[in-house]
């Protein structure tokens, strides 16, 4: 008997009103299971809806239509967590104060939280910049704290909203060997949302293809490629095919994203 899926979106839509004004339709109707332990990565063009989509799954925003179920066994520590692609760690705070801080809302005792703190500052190599403030990092170690702030609560699911977007090539690369090598180690349910089809073939288990505004499921695609997997993946004959099989398919969605925003729709 097949387990119920982890996260369950159900005809899911996002329309945005303003005043005086019509609204926009800016996702769905979505269609989408995402099984426990599963890397999903959702790919497609700009202002298709994928980060709006991320946030419905975490509760930042309600849907319009539609409805989200998450199978999850427990509250507390939240049972989510979600990484930015502007980090969104908390400039006041020490590193180890941002990587603590969700097990300090959710009412861990000091010592536990200094204890899972430190153990994230080791495996993400940050330990010497414990006691550092954020303005000082570099922006690789910026967004090495918001992965370790989001795993520290040990979330069953994890959101990530183009985390490595804004890195240059040699240090997403370097992140993406990283990200691999933590998931490979617990298997937890991760949604991840990138513009890059080489970095979702890299990284997930299936990869959703968008369409154009409002965004809707279009290709929904198992990686025929077996797990550990290296960046060195990337050189061969069946990566690249495999990649030029999805961009035909992204390829017409990415042109209508154009020509309705009347610039490029894919970075």
């Amino acid at each position: 008997m097949t387990a119920p899926a982890k996260v369950t979106a159900a005809e899911v839509e996002k329309h945005f009103f303003d005043k005086g004004r019509a609204g926009v339709q800016a996702l769905g109707p979505i269609d989408l299971n995402v099984d426990e332990g599963q890397f999903v990565c959702i790919v497609g063009p700009s202002g298709c809806g994928k980060s709006t989509f991320l946030r419905i799954v975490a509760g930042l925003l309600a849907p319009t239509a539609g409805s989200i179920e998450l199978r999850v066994t427990r509250r507390k520590p939240s049972p989510i967590a979600m990484v930015f692609q502007d980090y969104g760690i908390y400039p006041w705070k020490t590193v180890e104060e941002n990587i603590r801080f969700g097990l300090d809302i959710a009412g861990a005792g000091r010592d536990e939280a200094n204890m899972v703190a430190k153990s994230w500052l080791e495996r993400l190599d940050l330990m010497a910049f414990a006691g550092a403030y954020p303005h000082v990092l570099s922006g690789g170690m910026r967004q090495r704290v918001a992965i370790a702030r989001a795993l520290a609560v040990e979330p069953e699911i994890l959101l990530m909203d183009e985390p490595f977007a804004a890195l240059d090539a040699q240090l997403r690369q370097v992140l993406q060997e990283e990200l691999l090598q933590i998931w490979e180690r617990d298997r937890r349910t991760v949604i991840f949302v990138t513009h890059s089809l080489e970095e979702a073939i890299l990284l997930g288990d299936r990869i959703v293809v968008m369409s154009a505004r409002p965004g809707r499921v279009v290709l929904d695609e198992v990686v025929p490629f077996a797990r550990p997997r290296s960046t060195e993946l990337r050189a061969s004959t069946a990566f690249n095919s495999f990649r030029t099989r999805l961009w035909d398919c992204l390829k017409g969605e990415v042109e209508a994203a154009s020509v309705s925003s009347g610039g490029t729709a894919l970075h």
